[in-house]
């Protein structure tokens, strides 16, 4: 323990001096502006408004598009109350001149102020700069998961950095980094998956691509914001922001280790979970806000709430009286900025409270120093907003490639009997779904508006799953029906007459999009209309190819047997079309992967790192049993393991041992394989797991090359949290899996 305790605190020392080296001026500014700024001056600072309020309204109700600012409001805000920041697009997606101009509005009369501190806006970039029209939509993070590719995701992010400072934009609310293994959750598409170690490297790439290198951040790049500090995507009910009952020792297992990761990675924000943990809301955990992130994660950047949840102490959760009270509960558990969002309330409470002395003014100059440094390291008192010439690749030919590289290894076969996939040129196909002709469904939330309910016209001129097919195959050759929608049977008579004349049916079926509360759910299955579906059109003995569009496992065990083959897709974003119909033709070889456990049954939601005890069989059918195993896909072409070798057979606490093992392309065709390691600890203190992941790497191999895939194992990639809450490595065996070979060593 004493080891890995000094590795942690080492890497943090390490850390923070690199990132002082730039920032020592940095904190002699802080600090002089600070020593020269007003109560008021600092609380604006710490308040955060939603763009709506200062949005001119047609009738008094619905924002002019193209947006307008009422400046008379916007003055009010920055010259009575000196608000510091704001966010939000007000409704649907705006054109980048348009985003130009707000900023450059909002920036002037900032400026205008004594001390001429610009305001910092953040958007929910998350996916691509989606509140930008014409930016590029990436697929969401769950599909960037099934790569197991992180160069890939720093490079999407690379570009969502570059496309939302297009638009003036410093300030990105992303990467997500909760957990995603309540299938349940409407949010799971925003995670990478349900494995910690999967989702810390994929957002450790992400920092950096949205980041750049060191402290300081370009015009080319922007701050990242972790979300949503922790453990908000484990309700119990399932349901977005209802209660979770989480041990801090589960907590520290596998909720913190990513958010530690990105910390360390140098992350400027973070934003705190909506929800109740053992029934104490986090953001008026003290325990978790600053002991945790501040203290032992050493945490520089500033804490955000999320959306008007420091008025939610009081409205929803009911451990404060009343506004001032929570106000005060929230600042002094941590956090550093409210985002309000409509009104001055937080300003005007939080006054009071200093001048009280019920929050410290220390805690007050905490919050603004962390704040105005992330102004200074993004440039803004330089620029604060930017130079139209600077963006020229904004929604290039280049960047939509990269949209389709990243997206081609998403995609995921889970299924391929007799080879039915790929498709060969000349066969006659039936598409069918309510997502096959759907963008919406390619895209799902967050994409244009915050429900992504506009797709379908915003996106008119990208290809759906049916147009991408069509261009691959012919119109000639795709017929098209829809055949049911998410909710309702449509036409399934006119989808099973023409299923007879076709020889494949490829069935698009899946999710309409949502995000958050509205996405709730009471039914993991898949809705009923889509398997009435499903089984009229395997009455006719065709193969069926089945298409997942879906933000969510949704459990499909009663037609996955009566489907040939399963291509899982994920929300696959505007290159979603062009993706699957390649796929299908085989100009793409699928090499994704699942970044979680896809159920079998509605009440058996375990993940792959389950315990012994729910894999005992015969005793427990409905223990560990999934539809598919994370990190499960399949190929077009064959991958063979072999010669697996341990460089040693013993492990002590200051030394390391290499797992070697050789992948050999085994089929006709070139292909990705992401190779994985996993290690289970056989005996420990804490009831072990059955595996957990503990490495990976991706490589492409052409037909019949072999290439030997290492991993160095450390006795950190061992630990875990004992019962005393300190991450400790136990001596005992432990075994190591690589595809289908297996090894065992000692740690001493």
């Amino acid at each position: 323990m004493r080891l890995l305790t000094v590795l942690v605190i080492g890497a943090s020392i390490s850390l923070n001096s690199q990132a002082q080296t730039p920032s020592s001026s940095i904190d002699k500014k802080v600090s002089d502006l600070i020593s020269r700024m007003t109560l008021e001056e600092k609380v604006g600072q710490m308040t955060q408004l939603t763009i709506e309020p200062f949005l001119k309204m047609a009738n008094g109700t619905q924002p002019i598009y193209p947006h307008q600012i009422d400046e008379e409001k916007l003055s009010v805000a920055i010259k009575k109350y000196k608000i510091g920041s704001i966010l939000n697009v007000g409704g649907n997606a705006q054109t980048k001149e348009n985003w130009r101009n707000r900023i450059a509005t909002i920036q002037r009369h900032a400026l205008q102020e004594r001390l001429k501190i610009p305001i910092i806006y953040g958007v929910d970039a998350i996916r691509g700069n989606n509140y930008t029209t014409d930016a590029v939509l990436f697929p969401h993070q769950i599909a960037q998961a099934a790569s197991f590719n992180p160069s890939l995701a720093k490079k999407g992010a690379e570009i969502t950095a570059y496309e939302t400072r297009a638009s003036f934009l410093p300030w990105n609310f992303s990467p997500v980094l909760d957990l995603g293994r309540q299938p349940m959750w409407p949010r799971i598409y925003e995670t990478y998956g349900e494995d910690p170690y999967l989702v810390a490297e994929m957002g450790k790439a992400v920092v950096a691509g949205y980041q750049g290198n060191g402290a300081i951040t370009d015009k080319y790049h922007v701050a990242a914001c972790l979300k949503h500090f922790m453990g908000y995507s484990m309700p119990l009910s399932g349901h977005d922001r209802t209660p979770s009952w989480i041990p801090e020792r589960e907590m520290r297992e596998y909720f913190l280790p990513q958010f530690a990761t990105a910390v360390k990675s140098g992350a400027k924000s973070v934003m705190v979970n909506s929800g109740e943990i053992n029934g104490v809301p986090v953001h008026a955990n003290k325990h978790i806000l600053t002991d945790i992130l501040k203290g032992e994660l050493q945490f520089k950047g500033f804490v955000v709430s999320d959306w008007q949840d420091i008025e939610y102490l009081y409205q929803r959760h009911k451990v404060a009286k009343d506004n001032k009270e929570a106000v005060m509960m929230g600042v002094n558990a941590g956090i550093d900025m409210s985002m309000v969002p409509m009104d001055f309330t937080f300003c005007e409470a939080l006054v009071e409270l200093v001048k009280e002395g019920k929050v410290p003014m220390s805690r007050v100059n905490d919050a603004v120093s962390r704040i105005l440094k992330v102004k200074y390291e993004l440039g803004l008192f330089e620029n604060p907003t930017g130079n139209t010439e600077d963006y020229p690749l904004f929604n290039s030919a280049e960047h939509n490639k990269a949209n389709y590289d990243i997206a081609a290894e998403c995609i995921t076969l889970l299924k391929n009997n007799n080879a039915v996939l790929p498709l060969s040129v000349g066969k006659k196909i039936l598409v069918t779904g309510p997502s096959a002709n759907s963008m919406r469904a390619l895209n799902g939330g967050w994409s244009r508006n915050w429900q992504g309910t506009n797709s379908d016209t915003s996106e008119i001129t990208k290809n759906t799953i049916l147009e991408g097919i069509r261009s691959v195959f012919g119109v000639d050759n795709v017929d098209y029906t829809e055949g049911v929608n998410f909710e309702n049977a449509i036409n399934v008579n006119e989808a099973v007459s023409k299923a007879a004349n076709a020889d494949v049916i490829v069935l698009c079926i899946g999710e309409n999009s949502y995000t958050e509360t509205p996405g709730n759910i009471n039914d993991l299955n898949i809705s009923s209309q889509q398997i009435e579906l499903a089984k009229a059109l395997a009455a006719k003995g065709k193969p069926i190819v089945l298409v997942l569009t879906e933000g969510r496992p949704r459990i499909i065990s009663q037609i996955e047997p009566v489907a040939s083959a399963v291509l899982h897709t994920y929300l696959l974003g505007n290159e979603g079309g062009n993706v699957v119909a390649d796929a299908i033709a085989g100009k793409i070889n699928p090499s994704g992967k699942l970044p979680y456990t896809y159920p079998r049954a509605s009440n058996s939601l375990i993940n792959y790192y389950h315990k012994f005890t729910e894999t005992l069989e015969g005793q427990d059918p409905a223990g560990y049993n999934p539809q598919w195993e994370f990190g499960y896909g399949l190929s077009y072409t064959t991958f063979k393991y072999s010669n697996l070798k341990l460089s040693s057979n013993a492990l002590n606490a200051s030394g390391s041992i290499t797992a070697s093992v050789d992948v050999t392309n085994s089929g006709k065709i070139a292909g990705k394989e992401s190779v994985l390691l996993f290690v289970s600890d056989l005996v420990a203190s804490i009831t072990p797991e059955a595996k957990r992941l503990r490495g990976f790497e991706k490589i492409f191999l052409a037909p019949g090359e072999t290439r030997t895939v290492h991993f160095k194992i450390t006795p950190d990639k061992l630990s875990f949290i004992n019962i005393n809450l300190k991450r400790v490595t136990e001596p005992g065996e432990f075994k190591v899996q690589i595809g289908d070979q297996t090894g065992t060593f000692q740690y001493r």
